[in-house]
């Protein structure tokens, strides 16, 4: 059996987890199982490496600001393998460059093309546990990329697709997925299993468990998915194509402050002028999530839309190019907002489940800026103070507690 393992952060923290960490691959080891391990960046090393650069460049070059984070996972990969040797057990740790892990060119967003595993095949072959950098890949002009954050995950599950793993095991600092962030909603409950398609929802919309990419190439190629814990040894959430259990009407509640809401005013209502706005903003690698447009006075339309906070400075630059052309007669953005959802493939089949939904947001007085839907799942964007509220509210409306 090949099992590939991930660690977060938190996992490898400091020595004594790491230990922690080394023992629990070698259980599966000894078990006759080969074993790939895949890390992140010890505790908030990512953060310090950020902090790092912009304190010599506060708008560090994208290329050399990879080159920079991509040490934090190496550094994990080589602790942990010393730890292992310290145990007794043969272990190899591998970069991206080593195995060949081929990405596009985006710096600090790329995305994996194909993996190489020759090299992995080979020291499996040894008996050794391959321990494999989280995050990073190589493109076409061998610089180091990485896959944008939470980008571990993707490594993992592209690494259990590659070599046809048996499973992919996601370990964290909680039990597996729950209903809502049990951090903010006490009443969250643990689930045993998820649908790849309300799992992919619910790790786009905020739920920071899983990297929603990790998600789309499981349920792409297959892989059988767990997450668990790295603290303790509960059978966490198996995340798969059909679940058994009875369908809920809302699987979970997710939050995402990430959030920028943008709105263009006083655009020309004619054909073409929405293409030409999104289309500067993809050139751009802007990710646009919600849109609205509403009409205007004197043949104008205004049009709103939200984009993940850290990539604020660079739409407003893309629109800045195009302001001219277009004729648009203002830029509004407003930062303090976030994105509540809730998601489920039961809604599918019942009508009135957001009705629902903004009955209890106006029962507990929070304002909705704008809506977006698809079948299984209805977004909200509320001032980002109400959050918490939103998400407590929306949880007991639709029994979601233990």
């Amino acid at each position: 059996m090949l099992v590939v393992k991930k660690f977060g952060g938190t996992s490898v923290a400091d020595n004594e987890r790491i230990m922690n960490v080394a023992k629990r691959c070698i259980e599966d080891y000894k078990a006759g199982c080969d074993v790939v391990v895949v890390l992140s960046a010890m505790g908030k090393q990512t953060d310090v490496l950020i902090d790092m650069a912009k304190s010599i460049n506060p708008n560090p070059p994208r290329r050399e600001l990879d080159m920079l984070m991509t040490t934090g996972e190496q550094i994990s990969v080589a602790m942990m393998a010393m730890a292992m040797d310290s145990l007794g057990v043969p272990s190899v740790s591998l970069n991206a460059y080593q195995v060949a892990m081929h990405t596009t060119s985006v710096y600090g967003n790329a995305r994996l093309k194909r993996i190489d595993t020759e090299r992995i095949r080979n020291e499996l072959d040894l008996k050794k546990i391959v321990i494999i950098t989280g995050f990073q890949g190589v493109n076409k002009y061998d610089d180091y990329t990485t896959l944008g954050r939470g980008g571990s995950d993707t490594t993992a599950v592209a690494l259990a697709a590659a070599l046809h793993a048996d499973k992919c095991e996601i370990y964290t600092d909680v039990d597996g997925v729950y209903t809502a962030d049990p951090r903010i909603v006490k009443k969250a409950r643990k689930l045993k299993e998820i649908t790849y398609d309300e799992m992919l929802d619910l790790a786009t919309l905020g739920a920071g468990v899983l990297h929603n990419r990790s998600v789309e190439l499981a349920k792409k190629y297959g892989v059988r998915l767990v997450v668990r814990s790295s603290l303790n040894q509960s059978e966490g959430t198996v995340i798969k194509e059909v679940v058994k259990v009875e369908r809920m009407l809302v699987s979970g509640v997710a939050a995402d402050k990430n959030v920028t809401r943008i709105s263009v005013v006083g655009l020309e209502d004619r054909p073409g002028v929405a293409f030409r706005l999104f289309d500067a903003l993809a050139k751009a690698n802007i990710n646009v999530d919600m849109i609205l447009q509403s009409i205007g006075r004197d043949n104008t339309k205004d049009i709103t839309f939200t984009i993940p906070r850290d990539m604020e400075k660079d739409a407003l630059d893309a629109l800045e190019n195009i302001k001219d052309t277009l004729n648009m007669q203002d830029i509004n953005t407003n930062s303090k907002v976030a994105k509540v959802s809730i998601v489920g493939a039961g809604m599918m089949s019942n009508p009135g489940v957001a009705s629902k939904m903004f009955e209890c947001l106006y029962n507990a007085n929070i304002n909705i800026r704008m809506i977006s839907t698809s079948e299984i799942r209805v977004t909200v964007l509320i001032d980002e103070k109400e959050v918490e509220k939103a998400m407590n509210v929306i949880h007991d409306m639709f029994g979601l507690e233990d």
